[in-house]
């Protein structure tokens, strides 16, 4: 205890002014700490908030899924049926709980198969999105610069036939000449040919 030197009150008493010591710094007491003071080797609290959130969310990824992508998932019955169930109701404050209920059985089960198959779908999606655009961009290429997109085509892809995709791309050139159409009938064709040509290489 510190002591500072008298001091005189209103009434001219003289006592003793007692100062408190300096406070000392001390651990922050969340819930992760043990009674005896202790930090325990869980998650802590905002770390089980950000699990929680983040396995609501997966399970409320299921419900944008189609019939055939769920069958193709290893969910368990129960999350099965609640996740199908979601799907027919309409009512804003219906879904709400029944997305609660979904993320309440995906705190339950060991949701990595679930993520890993949901990643590996998103995946062949984003590898589809850029195969079809490479496609679009030959094609556009072709009708607009005609036999010299051709030769640079047959550079990238020496295995295609540049000679048929030479003539169906002139027919699909004068089409589109003629008509006010922005993709004619030789042009659709003409990239159905470019996707079948370019299935097996890489994006």
């Amino acid at each position: 205890m510190y002591q500072a030197g008298p001091s005189t009150d209103l009434h001219g008493d003289r006592h003793a002014r007692i100062l408190a010591p300096p406070e000392t710094a001390c651990p922050d007491m969340t819930d992760d700490v043990d009674q005896d003071g202790s930090y325990d080797e869980r998650p802590s609290k905002s770390a089980r908030k950000r699990q929680s959130d983040d396995l609501q969310a997966l399970g409320e990824a299921l419900i944008e899924l189609s019939e055939s992508e769920l069958d193709a998932l290893p969910l368990p019955e129960q999350l099965r049926d609640a996740v199908v169930l979601a799907r027919r109701i309409t009512a804003h404050g219906g879904l709400y709980r029944q997305k609660q209920y979904i993320g309440k059985l995906m705190r339950k089960i060991d949701a990595e198969p679930i993520r890993e198959a949901l990643d590996a779908k998103r995946t062949r999606e984003r590898v589809e999105a850029t195969r079809f655009h490479r496609i679009e961009q030959w094609r556009d290429r072709l009708l607009r610069e005609g036999s010299e997109a051709v030769a640079a085509l047959a550079a990238e892809l020496p295995h295609i036939d540049s000679k048929a995709i030479g003539k169906l791309t002139e027919r699909a050139r004068k089409e589109q000449e003629q008509s006010s159409q922005k993709v004619t009938p030789a042009g659709r064709e003409l990239f159905r040919v470019l996707r079948d040509a370019l299935s097996n290489t890489a994006p």
